[in-house]
């Protein structure tokens, strides 16, 4: 046989190396936080657990335990009978009385399986703050009622407040805001857009800080665990959260397409900016505060601007 010439050896040497890299350029590709191509959510463990409940032993089930206790619904005390069920795939009676709570919070049929409409809205992007804080049954703390001219209760409101209602001093009603190195100039403008809708249906005003230090609220884009005691998932799960008054730190996902557009930086500003001045979740779909964000939302509900009238006696 010939002997390769020295240019059809390189020729050849190099596409060898071109066939070995393409499945790792890939990779790379698919997993950069810019890559418009669809990430994996990290809920996407729930699409498994289709139909389970009480008695059921399915892998996966940890995982939603998981996700419960994070925003509020599930508590395996280490002193409980049940504390030994915390890390396993058992569906026992605490999980099953933690999904009825969740169904009722989110107007779903309170069975405590895992149907259909409840594994579609668990998947659905969310804020990253808990519904329920040190077993609060769920969230209606803020709900005001009167009755009909039938005489029967009717739900006028559905906002709620942190535990302990923390507020800004009435003192403090201009707050200034800044953004921390690295928050991408596209996301400022939306920010802006977000406090001044809140400025026009409050008694606050907002302005920005000249120097990011010396600001009430201070605004990032952070990414996994960042320091605060809340890490991130990365894309496709809790795209951003902030702190009730008067911490004032307000964090996006850094892992999630914004430059996409696939989740809007105003709705996530708006609705992160009503944690900043003491709202917590409401319970109403429509509402900024609904704890799973509506894409492209840029005003308030009538229950958000209730709520901080409430909170602040305004």
């Amino acid at each position: 046989m010939a002997a390769l010439k020295p240019f059809s050896l390189i020729f050849s040497l190099a596409l060898l190396i071109l066939l070995l890299l393409l499945p790792l350029l890939s990779a790379h590709a698919t997993n950069s936080p810019n890559s418009h191509d669809k990430i994996a959510s990290p809920f996407e463990f729930l699409k498994g657990l289709q139909g389970c409940q009480k008695g059921n032993k399915t892998k996966g089930i940890h995982e939603l335990k998981k996700y419960l206790e994070q925003f509020g619904y599930l508590s395996y005390n280490q002193y409980s009978k049940n504390h030994t069920h915390a890390n396993d795939d058992d569906f026992d009676e605490l999980l099953e009385s933690a999904i009825k709570t969740y169904q009722l919070n989110y107007h779903l049929n309170a069975s405590g399986t895992l149907d259909d409409e409840t594994i579609s809205k668990m998947m659905m992007p969310r804020c990253g703050v808990a519904d329920i804080v040190n077993g609060t049954n769920w969230m209606r703390p803020g709900k005001k009622r009167h009755r009909n001219r039938h005489g029967s209760l009717h739900t006028v409101s559905h906002y709620t407040f942190f535990e302990g209602q923390p507020k800004w001093m009435p003192t403090k009603y201009h707050l200034t805001y800044g953004f921390l190195d690295g928050t991408p100039s596209e996301a400022m403008n939306p920010v802006a857009q977000a406090f001044l809708t809140w400025a026009s249906n409050t008694h606050f005003t907002f302005s920005q800080a000249q120097d990011v230090s010396n600001a009430d609220i201070k605004i990032g884009f952070s990414r996994g665990d960042h320091g605060d005691g809340h890490p991130f998932d990365g894309a496709g799960g809790i795209v951003a959260h902030a702190f009730a008054p008067q911490d004032g730190r307000f964090h996006y996902d850094g892992d999630e397409s914004w430059s996409a557009g696939a989740i809007d930086l105003q709705t996530v500003a708006l609705h992160e900016i009503g944690h900043l001045l003491g709202l917590d979740h409401s319970e109403i779909e429509g509402a900024i505060m609904y704890a799973y964000l509506p894409q492209g939302a840029k005003g308030l509900h009538t229950d958000d601007i209730q709520g901080i009238k409430a909170l602040y006696n305004v």
